[in-house]
């Protein structure tokens, strides 16, 4: 981060004119300094260690079919040659812990559509799909609605998986719609922080954590987290991350509720 970033404060954004003029000056400022949007065409694959493995999926894992349509495949494949090994597993581990869980519910859904939303949810963390200001989510929705789009997949169900990839990380919304879009929110939250795990039994998770293992997860989450906060810290503004933000970047720039409510241009 340039030290121009580094050095809007909270008190200054807030203070070039209240509520949403001051979001918008920072926002701007945080879009110049990230540099152009990344290419829709897939990254180069250089320095990815899960990027050249050529290892096909199990069918089952832990009682949990994996999708073996044409689609399917795919994406998986898709998903290896540009996520690292770490965030791949995760991603895999979220399509397992999201379809036990609605299993166990007797809650039926489509699996191939479950599990390309899984696959594809973390599109956003992938630095050649960031732009300079979106939210993560929506960031990872356009991506891979532009692949799904060039797999053919019918509107209808690109949508579906938009939907839930923009939403995965707010479950008290996610888990109101269809099941294929809460089952990507319950089964990252379950592998993100243990969310529901307890429904999950002991040997299956055991099954799946072998089949798809950490790999330090929690600190490869910790750190895209705060490559998010330092690179567009605006597109965290008002979203779980920023609490990350403040706590670990010096003068992090991101309003709070508080500051956008106090700020607001009204007199009273």
């Amino acid at each position: 981060m340039s030290d121009e970033v580094k050095g809007v404060t909270r008190r200054a954004a807030l203070g070039r004119g209240a509520g949403v003029a001051a979001i918008g000056a920072a926002s701007a400022l945080a879009t110049a300094v990230s540099g152009p949007p990344a290419a829709a065409a897939g990254p180069a694959t250089r320095g990815n260690p899960s990027a050249s493995r050529t290892d096909a999926l199990p069918r089952t894992v832990a009682g949990v079919r994996i999708p073996s349509s044409e689609l399917a495949r795919r994406t998986a494949q898709f998903v290896r040659s540009v996520s690292s090994g770490t965030l791949f597993n995760h991603v895999m581990r979220t399509y397992l812990f999201g379809s036990l869980l609605y299993d166990r519910r007797g809650d039926p859904y489509d699996s191939e559509l479950a599990f390309v939303a899984a696959a594809l949810h973390d599109l956003g963390l992938v630095e050649a799909y960031r732009t300079p200001a979106e939210r993560f989510e929506v960031d990872g929705a356009d991506a891979a609605q532009r692949f799904l789009r060039e797999q053919h997949m019918p509107a209808e169900r690109v949508a579906v998986v938009w939907d839930a990839i923009a939403l995965h990380t707010n479950a008290g919304i996610a888990t109101r719609k269809r099941p294929e879009i809460a089952m990507v929110s319950v089964g990252s939250g379950a592998d993100f922080s243990g969310n529901e795990l307890r429904r999950i039994p002991s040997d299956a998770l055991e099954e799946i954590l072998a089949a798809f293992p950490r790999e330090g997860f929690k600190q490869d989450a910790l750190d895209n987290i705060l490559s998010l906060c330092r690179t567009k810290p605006m597109s965290v503004l008002m979203h779980p991350f920023a609490e990350v933000g403040r706590r670990h970047i010096p003068g992090f720039p991101v309003p709070t509720v508080e500051d956008l409510l106090l700020a607001a241009p009204f007199e009273e």
